[in-house]
């Protein structure tokens, strides 16, 4: 295994290095617009190389990978097959879904993206995270953000230089974020059964580069998201990047070829039988028992860190990192990225599921990585619903110590990308995904949601009022919980999808002209306040009393009955003022300042 993969300038000279240890030939082919030259490329053990006189900087190339075609034994050499570089940083175009990238045979030139030589890239230098424990995460959608915003200029609306934007900061400073999330902004492709039903993927959860910026969203490449992030930590606003290593787009065995599965298609994990592993639900799985998979990975979180300056990651369907094929706690891959000078400090968030054998993994990632807690969610939505106990909303309160112990390492949401958004919880109780195409099989069945008396859009007084008083209920305990919090755009200020719980492939951007200015302005408050104090939110006071509304001590059958309408807790310190009181139905939440303060801090209806 060489050290070095990819493309790069070396003194007069441009080198280009990939990996392909069962070809029997790779051909290097450079690009000046529809014309194509091709290089036949040197093996080097299990990689091919190829050295071209010149600073190739800002060429547009690709590979050819010759060799057995047996599918069935896992083979997929085809050289009229164009494969992108996967440690290509940029691209010249978006990638194309078309039934020609999975036809043995046929050309893909002319819809397959060229990756682009990249040129000197500076490094940022190395500073402490943006982002503390305990602090708001704020989840967006980067197109969706911006492309409706009247004050961001038409030019950069939709793209990553849109987030930098004063009227964007000025939006997540009013919300006291400590660090956005984007989606996906890595280079992805359609779902096969998307493009004949006319829809497309909006969300990026279908990657086909894994390091390459998608140039719809980053049309300036490595030096837009540099610049942007640039911005943000200026504001003092952190950057985390959402990537998806699990799975790429290449999808099952009737997927496209055009990258791994042309160049390593040991790349992928599979069964003994030599049939794809599907653990993602996308048609195929990333093998980490790979060490190959494993530097590819970890060389894009540099990349990431090192020329863009990001805070940290969030990893979709986490659990794939530590599988071989079972999920392992002690994965190489958390060792090496710990190891790494420019990841052992960065934020790092696991979603702690994928759907394979023993894929629900909540509370097993390393000490030092955060992990999205779906328990808190549907806790939390069933406590305000009716149909979960004051107990169960208590354990989330405080932190789910029954899942981290005391070291709170829980990602708090009530709603993300994935799932109705906050306002639809409130509006409806069942999901409405017809729009998908799927007959509206698809997305969760069961959301712990309710609609207030009445399924969707309402002009009833009594009805809005209900949404009204339930969406601050659920956001006063979000911002009074221990832990880490997550928000997703839009949910600040009412934001709908219309009762559509797995809206990937709809174009939903935030309304900016519909947002509820009240509700915004409230989430703002809860904000300020909890950054006010937010050391007192990254663990749950020690000691002290929960007690009824009542104000007598709670008892098992307390904790345990659906009747126990609240609860307050008491720190040791301050016997007389709750630290925390919940009264469900008052719709109200209230959370103190820390223990040592008298101060109190009305976090929901006052």
């Amino acid at each position: 295994m060489i050290e070095r993969l990819g493309a790069w300038v070396e003194g007069r000279a441009t080198r280009f290095a990939v990996r392909a240890p069962l070809a029997q030939s790779v051909e290097l082919c450079l690009f000046e617009g529809a014309t194509e030259t091709r290089h036949a490329m040197e093996r080097r053990g299990e990689d091919w190389v190829a050295e071209l006189p010149g600073k190739l900087a800002g060429a547009h190339y690709g590979y050819r990978a010759h060799g057995e075609y047996a599918p069935e034994r896992g083979l997929w050499f085809d050289p009229t097959k164009l494969l992108v570089d996967p440690y290509g940083i940029e691209l010249d175009r978006r990638f194309e879904q078309a039934p020609a990238l999975a036809e043995y045979g046929v050309d893909t030139a002319a819809i397959v993206p060229r990756a682009i030589v990249p040129g000197d890239l500076p490094e940022v230098p190395l500073e402490p995270s943006r982002f503390e424990r305990g602090g708001l995460i704020y989840e967006l959608n980067v197109r969706g953000f911006t492309l409706l915003h009247p004050d961001v200029p038409e030019s950069v609306r939709g793209t990553v230089a849109g987030l930098a934007h004063p009227a964007v900061i000025a939006h997540l400073r009013k919300l006291h974020v400590s660090a956005v999330e984007l989606m996906p902004i890595v280079a992805w492709i359609d779902e096969r059964h998307l493009p004949p039903l006319g829809l497309a993927n909006h969300w990026g959860y279908n990657p086909a580069a894994m390091m390459a910026l998608d140039p719809g969203l980053c049309p300036g490449g490595v030096a837009e998201l540099r610049e942007t992030v640039a911005a943000l930590h200026a504001a003092g606003i952190g950057v985390i990047l959402d990537l998806v290593f699990n799975h790429t787009g290449e999808s099952d065995v009737h997927g496209g070829t055009y990258c791994l599965r042309g160049l390593d298609p040991a790349a992928y994990a599979t069964a003994p039988d030599g049939s794809l592993i599907n653990d993602t639900g996308c048609g195929n799985t990333l093998d980490f028992a790979n060490p190959h998979v494993r530097q590819l990975t970890v060389a894009s979180l540099r990349h990431f860190v090192k020329h863009c300056g990001v805070d940290g990651f969030r990893f979709d369907l986490a659990p794939v990192l530590a599988r071989g094929p079972g999920f392992d706690p002690d994965a190489p891959i958390f060792a090496k990225i710990a190891a790494d000078p420019w990841l052992a400090d960065r934020v790092l968030i696991a979603e702690p599921w994928d759907i394979g054998p023993g894929g629900y993994q909540l509370g097993n990632f390393p000490p030092n990585w955060l992990e999205w807690n779906d328990r808190y969610r549907d806790d939390v939505r069933r406590f305000w619903r009716g149909d979960a106990t004051v107990g169960a909303l208590a354990t989330r309160l405080a932190g789910s110590s029954d899942i981290f112990g005391k070291d709170c390492r829980s990602v708090n949401f009530l709603a993300a990308h994935d799932g109705f958004t906050l306002a639809d919880t409130v509006a409806y109780e069942h999901r409405h995904n017809h729009a998908n195409g799927e007959h509206n099989r698809d997305g969760h069945g069961e959301n712990y949601s309710w609609n207030c008396g009445e399924e969707g859009p309402s002009d009833d007084p009594a009805v809005l009022a209900r949404r009204a008083a339930d969406l601050r209920a659920l956001l006063g305990t979000l911002f009074a919980s221990t832990g880490t919090i997550m928000l997703t755009a839009g949910d600040e200020f009412g934001r709908s999808q219309h009762g559509n719980n797995n809206a990937y492939c709809q174009d939903m951007p935030v309304d900016w002209a519909a947002r509820d200015a009240a509700l915004e302005d409230h989430v703002a408050e809860l904000s300020a306040r909890r950054a006010a104090s937010l050391e007192a939110f990254r663990s749950f006071p020690e000691g002290g009393q929960w007690r009824t509304l009542a104000g007598r001590e709670m008892t098992v059958a307390d904790w345990e009955s659906l009747t126990t309408d609240g609860v307050e807790f008491y720190c040791p310190d301050q016997p007389d003022t709750p630290f925390l009181s919940v009264s469900r139905g008052e719709r109200r939440v209230l959370a103190a300042a820390p223990c040592r303060s008298v101060q109190r801090l009305p976090l929901a209806t006052e």
